[in-house]
């Protein structure tokens, strides 16, 4: 039995994987290291047996297609070796695809035994433990590394092996919703172009029903094409690059930006840094990463997941909707004031708000509201919508053409409820608006009411209060159907964001306890802001005037959602 095994249970396999290094780096030692070059995508070490039986042996190990190039003889199972002809290294090289399509990354193993190697390497001793001190350096061809191709050829391929580095299960679903949300992803790998296809496709960046070919590149094979085909390349679809070096990322970079794309990099080395500072959002890993990288990024990713970027990018569309949702509602309510103040002005008839009424409804009835709107949680499309221009204003055209709209809406209905009182006591129209002359040119058709009931005291005050009731429920209203800026309050309720209903229930209940302080015994309070108690039949002229504002908002809802998607369509077709 194995030392390894114990009680009849096998050590797990990275226990014995260890072991076997072990015991392989006390069986040969290290005499000198050729370390990895992208040009020869290999690396290798000079051993010899640790009982010095023989001389030194190159044991190399690189990317499959370049390193069977550099190999002329083959060593089967069996210890025979014979030589690597045409048709068998074609027979290599399809099963190395046919890994790398499982998609598993491939990594070829040669070795140069003694009798092949230079004179001057088969006797070589490393000089230290490391292999890497005075007498590496001082060689002639170990110093030199322009000569490790050199010396990596002639060699004998030993086995491919194909290492399952899978990526994390959440990534698949993760692409799903970048494709959705109109991002675009971009996968910048060293690994071979069957791996890099099948790894692609395997977390979604490639799908098959998919429009169009697959577009993957080797990194030397796309920049050499013309610079109109690259940049036409560039402008859609996702795309894979493979055996792609350093410097291509921040050639990627400067022309994705010369398209007018925000992008987004991620990377974890010390080549990484320049294009992490060149792109727009550089993102560095927290675990792997280093700090060079982390310096360069302008955000660190704690976790090293991908699924955390796009959970980021979900958190950010919510934050910017609702600080869209509480600018937009606080400048429709204050477009509202405005128009009543001005209908009322240009009709000529009484101030239908004081400036105590105003002063109330911007510090209690509308901050609460505003305040709960930046909270609100995210609308069920929102990873479905595509990218906004990053120099769109927060309020656009047509969100201020809305907002117009509603706020004439609420200055009509808060001068209208208005005026229908003092119609409703017998006042014509033109008398209302000539209320100044009352008692000179028109006296009230009422001889039991004068002048001064109708427009100071008790008798202003009610229809003051009518209207800012009225103009408080209209806003209280556009609260509870603002919890989505397009979304219809059937489909988005307010009920998913329960500080929303708070911020809306504290000021209605505040207001009721001023409007109806006479009768709790607190007389005085009503009439400091101008405010008297309400009857039914003042709440269903209330309820009659405020409740179409919700019809207004789901029609323009409606057209907005149609705005949005002739948009997107016109997007997709660009």
């Amino acid at each position: 039995m194995s030392s390894l095994e114990k009680g009849g249970s096998v050590s797990p396999p990275s226990i014995l994987a260890s072991s076997n290094v072990d015991g392989w780096r006390s069986f040969f030692l290290r005499t000198a290291t050729l370390e990895f070059n992208r040009d020869r995508k290999s690396m290798s070490v000079l051993c010899a047996p640790a009982n010095k039986s023989a001389g030194n042996r190159l044991l190399v190990k690189g990317a499959p297609n370049l390193l069977i190039k550099r190999c002329t003889h083959v060593k089967y199972r069996d210890g025979t070796v014979a030589k690597l002809t045409g048709d068998l290294r074609r027979i290599i090289e399809a099963k190395t695809s046919e890994l790398a399509a499982r998609p598993l990354r491939c990594l070829a193993l040669a070795v140069k035994e003694t009798e092949h190697l230079d004179q001057s390497l088969k006797d070589h001793a490393p000089g230290d433990d490391e292999g890497n001190g005075d007498a590496a350096r001082k060689h002639p061809l170990l110093s030199d590394l322009t000569k490790y191709a050199d010396i990596e050829s002639g060699l004998t391929l030993v086995g491919i092996v194909g290492i399952k580095d899978p990526a994390r299960p959440e990534v698949a679903n993760s692409i799903l919703s970048c494709t959705e949300a109109g991002i675009r992803v971009i996968m910048i790998t060293g690994d071979a172009r069957d791996t890099a296809i099948a790894i692609a496709k395997d977390v979604n960046i490639f799908q098959d029903d998919q429009d169009g070919p697959i577009k993957a590149f080797e990194g030397r094979e796309f920049f050499e094409k013309p610079k109109d085909e690259q940049l036409d390349i560039l402008k859609t679809g996702n795309i894979v690059f493979c055996r792609a070096e350093p410097s291509d990322k921040q050639r990627l970079i400067k022309m994705l930006q010369s398209l007018k794309e925000i992008s987004a990099m991620t990377g974890d080395g010390v080549n990484d840094a320049p294009a992490l500072q060149q792109a727009d959002i550089g993102i560095a890993m927290g675990i792997t990463g280093t700090e060079v990288s982390k310096e360069a990024a302008d955000m660190i990713l704690v976790d090293d997941n991908f699924s955390t970027i796009v959970s980021a990018i979900e958190e950010g569309r919510c934050i910017y909707a609702n600080m869209q949702a509480f600018i937009c509602f606080l400048i429709s309510c204050n477009m509202g004031e405005i128009c009543a103040i001005l209908l009322a002005t240009m009709s000529g008839v009484p101030e239908p708000l004081s400036a105590m009424h105003l002063l109330w409804v911007n510090l209690v009835t509308d901050g609460p509201p505003a305040t709960a709107l930046g909270f609100n949680p995210p609308v069920p499309d929102l990873m479905k919508q595509r990218p906004r221009p990053s120099d769109e204003p927060i309020m656009t055209p047509w969100l201020l053409t809305r907002y117009c709209i509603t706020g004439l809406y609420v200055g009509i209905a808060t001068v209208g409820v208005f005026i229908g009182h003092y119609l409703e006591q017998g006042i014509t129209l033109s008398q209302l608006t000539s209320w100044g002359k009352c008692g000179k040119s028109w006296s009230p058709s009422n001889p039991d009411i004068s002048c001064s009931d109708l427009f100071t005291g008790h008798g202003r005050m009610l229809p003051q209060t009518l209207s800012l009731t009225t103009l408080v429920s209209m806003e209280m209203l556009k609260a509870l159907a603002a919890v989505s800026v397009d979304n219809s309050l059937f489909t988005v309720g307010p009920q998913q964001n329960p500080l929303l209903v708070l911020g809306v229930a504290v000021p209605t209940m505040l207001h009721l306890l001023v409007v109806y302080s006479s009768k709790l015994g607190l007389p005085g309070l009503g009439e400091s802001f101008g405010m008297v108690p309400l009857s039914k039949q003042n709440w269903i002229s209330i309820f009659m005037w405020s409740a179409p504002i919700l019809i207004v908002e789901e029609l323009l809802k409606a057209v907005g959602r149609r705005v949005n998607e002739k948009a997107k369509l016109k997007s997709i077709t660009q």
